[in-house]
């Protein structure tokens, strides 16, 4: 398909998209989900998984196999919109004294799932058919522990938000330990992509160029991007264009280094100044951009997803244990770190429901392993399916544990700045 061809199916499909995820997204908000949750199913759904069977000549008309990669692309601006509104936000709530707790919780929070996760992998060799040929065991099954390993920051980030929770002890402990969660998860991510590979350069390049990346950002992104917001001379199209330009490239110096687009989007976020100028230039750039692309990579997702492949009764065994292999290893590690490092029940318990979700950083995660050839759809699909009901299970059992014991109230937590 040319491209001349191509561009009337690609204003056509995100009609659609846009117009079905806001759909979607309204009616799970009648149920207290947020937004993204919405989005996320609204992107399995358009695809062979309940579109493909519904209409599937439909589906094909959509979406055909030439604008997968294009679909691909625009939702990798949405992205790196979404992950760099985070970081910013992440950063205006930053909190200090929290590290004590959040380094023991994140790593609980990693090793649990972890463990489980490699364990039933193996447990599901010559059982279910989630294996790649030429790729061994031990590459599938820590694939699958990292995966469960992870956290959906962003989403963590948007639900603590909308609930009121930044102000609250264990708002800010999800915050800190889910940010710390993440990093190391998939610097084990690419741990795994260099065992795939047979050789070490993936691993090296990710751990020397996330340093190099660390004191860029530190040193010279930092102080370009307070000059551009301070200064008066600057049009608001200006500093959008500076920032732009920046976030981007950071996106591109983190993808190309195997931590992805989406981390360097975050450390940029992060070291947005505040202030007026900085506020209307995130927003701006972040807002408009998520809702546009935003939805395209949820759809990429789901047209990668088959959940008539749940008709195996050894997949669907294999994801049922694996969601509740997710849930024992974040939610139960979490809780007992949390409540041996002194924090009382109530915020342990809400501390672990918060770094149970997974839904966005998992999708993207599964699309890596994908891309790399060590994932097959049968996997794919069982672990999307542990994405989105691990994100789903958050808001309404956090309101089942606030109709039963009364939040704590919120604790003043000191706000680190940065810049």
């Amino acid at each position: 398909m040319t491209a001349v061809a191509l561009a009337p199916r690609f204003f056509v499909a995100v009609a659609a998209i846009l117009l079905f995820c806001r759909l979607v997204s309204w009616a799970v908000s009648r149920v207290g989900q947020p937004p993204v949750v919405g989005e996320m199913i609204a992107g399995v759904l358009l695809g062979p998984s309940l579109l493909g069977i519904v209409s599937p000549r439909l589906e094909a008309e959509l979406f055909p196999p030439a604008l997968k990669p294009v679909l691909y692309v625009a939702g990798q601006i949405g992205l790196v919109a979404f992950m760099f509104q985070a970081g910013h936000e992440f950063k205006a709530h930053l909190p200090r004294g929290v590290a004590r707790i959040a380094a023991p919780v994140s790593a609980a929070g990693i090793a649990g799932p972890l463990v489980l996760g490699v364990g039933l992998a193996y447990a599901a060799k010559g059982r279910v058919h989630i294996f790649v040929s030429g790729v061994s065991l031990g590459v599938t099954a820590a694939f699958v522990g990292v995966a469960l390993a992870i956290t959906a920051f962003p989403m963590l980030a948007r639900i603590i938000t909308e609930r009121g929770l930044s102000g609250t002890r264990y708002g800010s402990l999800a915050l800190a330990s889910g940010a710390l969660d993440d990093v190391v998860a998939w610097c084990l991510l690419a741990g795994v992509l260099s065992a795939a590979s047979g050789h070490a350069k993936p691993i090296l390049v990710a751990v020397g160029g996330a340093v190099l990346f660390g004191l860029i950002v530190w040193f010279a992104v930092r102080r370009v991007l307070a000059a551009t917001m301070s200064r008066p001379s600057l049009t608001e199209e200006s500093r959008l264009l500076i920032v732009a330009v920046v976030l981007f490239a950071a996106a591109w110096f983190t993808d190309e280094i195997g931590l992805y687009a989406v981390f360097g989007a975050f450390c940029v976020g992060m070291v947005m100044p505040a202030g007026p100028a900085a506020e209307r230039t995130v927003t701006t750039m972040s807002v408009n951009t998520r809702i546009i692309f935003l939805p395209m990579f949820f759809t990429y997702s789901g047209l990668n997803t088959r959940f008539s492949l749940l008709s195996d009764p050894a997949l669907l065994v294999f994801s049922l244990a694996a969601i509740a292999a997710a849930v024992v290893g974040k939610f139960g590690c979490c809780y007992i770190a949390a409540r041996l490092s002194g924090e009382p029940q109530e915020t342990a318990v809400r501390l672990g429901t918060l770094m149970n979700a997974r839904g966005l950083m998992q999708l993207i995660a599964l699309n890596v392993g994908l891309a790399a050839g060590i994932v097959n759809g049968a996997l794919f699909t069982a672990l999307v399916l542990v994405a989105i009901i691990t994100t789903l299970m958050t808001a309404p059992v956090l309101s089942w544990i606030d109709r039963r014991a009364p939040a704590p109230e919120p604790v003043p937590v000191a706000v680190a700045t940065v810049g």
